[in-house]
């Protein structure tokens, strides 16, 4: 990690940035990084006008939390990105990285249950080819709880290439996801702060630290 690093972090709905890599942005960002949020799908009317109101509250929240340099959002609908065209997808994303230039993207892991990490996951990567995004270095998949592990596909599993020690950072990442209000709930639901103490846990005595968070390196270019 470089203080001179810009670094954006792809979400394809809010929350998927804190629980996939929020100790890492942390981390980026007490190291002197630039860091900058991507959120591709908004709320659609449907969720009523006080969750929406709620959910744009949150944002706002979790935004002056991390101290992101950038904010930039798609508005595209959530659970509806498979219904539309794949380059509508890739141009949306294609923009914001042209705007903010990064050395180093995280996105969702491609085979995680929900359709819309899928999505994002193939217009990231088409997004951030070499010719297209020649700032971007080095391209790391995360894992989001409830998603990837609830993907039954062996041929998809998420395996980890790089581990990220975020011991001073683990507090940190439990007190933002704590402003998303009913996104946590207490064990057994998956995404309750127990099971994210957990899985820093497991990925931290996998690396020989307290407290890690693990991703797939899909592309370093050195």
């Amino acid at each position: 990690m470089s203080t001179s690093e810009r670094v954006l972090v792809v979400a394809p709905h809010p929350d998927d940035e804190s629980l996939g890599c929020g100790g890492t942005l942390l981390r980026h960002r007490a190291e002197g990084a630039e860091v900058h949020w991507l959120i591709v799908t908004d709320m659609t009317p449907s969720y009523g006008a006080a969750r929406i109101a709620a959910r744009e509250r949150e944002i706002v929240q979790v935004a002056d939390r991390y101290g992101f340099a950038g904010v930039h959002r798609l508005g595209l609908p959530t659970t509806q990105l498979d219904t539309l065209p794949t380059g509508d997808v890739v141009g949306a994303i294609a923009g914001v990285i042209s705007s903010v230039e990064p050395d180093t993207v995280y996105l969702p892991h491609r085979h995680d249950v929900h359709s819309d990490h899928t999505v994002v996951f193939d217009a990231t990567v088409a997004a951030t080819k070499s010719f297209r995004a020649p700032s971007v270095r080095a391209l790391h998949a995360y894992e989001t709880l409830s998603e990837t592990d609830f993907a039954l596909r062996p041929d998809g599993a998420f395996r980890p290439t790089l581990y990220v020690d975020v011991t001073d950072h683990l507090e940190g990442k439990q007190q933002i996801l704590a402003l998303y209000e009913g996104e946590l709930r207490d064990l057994p639901f998956p995404r309750s702060p127990q099971a994210v103490a957990a899985l820093a846990t497991l990925r931290g005595v996998q690396a020989g630290v307290l407290a890690a968070e693990a991703f797939m390196t899909l592309k370093e270019i050195r």
